[in-house]
């Protein structure tokens, strides 16, 4: 992986930072995508060229937003030339009692996870595919798969969208392009966390046959991986990273 380059949407905070971190380690050269996490960007960008001799490209972008995703692809192959991988992992999640629930939460949940990873996804993909080289992980949810959540029904529906644009993306990159998808269980996330009372973590945490959550490098492991050469023969495919649940 050493001198790849790859793009990491949301990368400046929560899993994602695990997930730079994590490839910068591996010698991946890193753009950061953010939209408000400015100052996290940029102190990644120092933290991890100084140790990693690396290079750490922090672009703002809106990914819902077509204009800027144009441009953010743009700088990327102005900079570095190509880009061999990339991480879908910004989304939003507007948790409320489902009375509460409304059209314009609904939908800025759909633009973000769904529409932003349509986006890059349809730029980046393109830009492999003349390439003959790339790989691509989407960061999907069980609860887009098996797991429900009515207060979180808005953003199972876009992970199970989010699963359906990994199988039409890995159809329409072939045979140059990977496309999988990963879908977590609970992750040791700050905005996962931040809400959750102790008495909750610990029934959601007897559901899971190895009674814990997942750390955030764990996630980024398996995501290195479904990036990597070692998964050369892993294509299509949405896998459960959850710890085995009931």
């Amino acid at each position: 992986m050493k001198n790849r380059v790859c793009l990491i949407t949301g990368g400046a905070s929560g899993l994602g930072k695990s997930i730079v971190e994590f490839l910068a380690s591996k010698g991946c050269n890193i753009i950061i995508n953010y939209n408000t996490s400015k100052n996290n960007a940029l102190k990644l960008k120092e933290e991890l060229e100084k140790e990693y001799k690396i290079k750490i490209l922090p672009i703002k972008c809106d990914i819902a937003n077509e204009i800027e995703v144009t441009k953010m692809v743009n700088e990327i192959i102005k900079e570095f030339g190509k880009i061999d991988y990339l991480v879908n992992n910004a989304a939003v999640c507007i948790d409320s009692l489902f009375a509460d629930k409304n059209k314009e939460n609904f939908i800025k949940t759909l633009e973000v996870n769904v529409v932003g990873t349509f986006l890059v996804t349809k730029l980046v993909g393109q830009i492999m595919y003349k390439n003959k080289f790339g790989s691509i992980v989407n960061i999907s949810s069980t609860n887009g798969i098996d797991k429900y959540y009515p207060m979180s029904i808005d953003y199972d529906a876009s992970k199970a969208a989010v699963n359906s644009l990994t199988h039409n993306f890995a159809l329409e990159f072939a045979p140059y392009v990977r496309v999988n998808a990963i879908a977590p269980g609970w992750v040791k996330t700050e905005n996962e966390l931040k809400d959750l009372d102790l008495d909750y973590i610990k029934s959601e945490e007897e559901k899971i046959f190895i009674q814990r959550f997942a750390e955030k490098e764990e996630i980024a492991k398996v995501i290195y991986f479904l990036l990597s050469d070692d998964s050369s023969y892993i294509n299509n495919q949405v896998i459960k990273v959850d710890g085995g649940t009931y």
